[in-house]
């Protein structure tokens, strides 16, 4: 809700990824903040993204899905090698695009986080691009992006890439692939400011808790002690 207000005051519109492909609680809570991306994480079957589409069916009225994208998060070998069978369900209109998840997916094929810009991990995020574009879908790539990452995403066929993103901040391409490395300490900086105000907002929570408890205590002890003054037997 307080990433909502954020990108609200910016005028910017908000993603959100749920905890699992039949999440429905999490897709409640994302349509009543009003969210324009939806991402699944971890769906590796055609099974597994017939699942989610029939939940955001469930979750999500006509209308609703009229203002949404729904997205899948590609993001180990397995779901890569299965992909193209997953976009001959009957249903995949509904899915409006994927997220190539580099680092999970270089921790799927044993390569280290180091290996997210290798040739090796480039050629199967273009293939997915590819698979994707045929079918009318968006594609975003994520996962350890960096100023480092602007070659590896400059090399994709021309518009075959839409958007990349760090873990809270999206941009947009194919603009954003001309962004300098300032852009970039932005949105980190932007992650730094986000972390240290999460960390005083539960802080202040905990802080309120431990005067409770001290409290609490305080009260339970005087009151054992006027029981054993009086004699009274406690329960064992």
């Amino acid at each position: 809700m307080r990433l909502k207000e954020v990108s609200m005051k910016a005028g910017l519109g908000l993603t959100l990824k749920i905890g699992g492909c039949e999440a429905i609680r999490d897709m409640f809570e994302a349509s009543t903040l009003g969210t324009e991306h939806l991402v699944a994480p971890m769906v590796e079957t055609p099974y597994a993204l017939k699942k989610y589409l029939a939940a955001v069916k469930i979750a999500f009225s006509g209308d609703q899905r009229k203002d949404m994208d729904f997205l899948i998060n590609l993001e180990t070998h397995t779901a890569c090698e299965n992909f193209e069978k997953m976009l001959e369900l009957p249903e995949i209109d509904l899915l409006d695009g994927i997220v190539l998840g580099r680092v999970d997916l270089t921790g799927s094929m044993n390569l280290t986080r180091e290996d997210i810009n290798s040739e090796q991990v480039r050629c199967i995020c273009v293939k997915m691009a590819e698979l994707a574009k045929k079918h009318g879908k968006t594609v975003v790539v994520g996962g350890g992006v960096s100023i480092h990452s602007l070659p590896f995403f400059r090399s994709f066929p021309e518009k075959h890439i839409d958007r990349f993103e760090t873990r809270k901040v999206v941009f947009r391409c194919p603009g954003a692939l001309q962004n300098s490395e300032a852009a970039f300490l932005k949105a980190v900086e932007f992650e730094i400011m986000w972390l240290k105000n999460k960390k005083a907002y539960y802080s202040q929570i905990s802080i309120e808790d431990d005067v409770r408890l001290k409290m609490m205590e305080e009260r339970y002890r005087k009151s054992i002690d006027a029981l054993q003054e009086s004699r009274i037997p406690l329960c064992p």
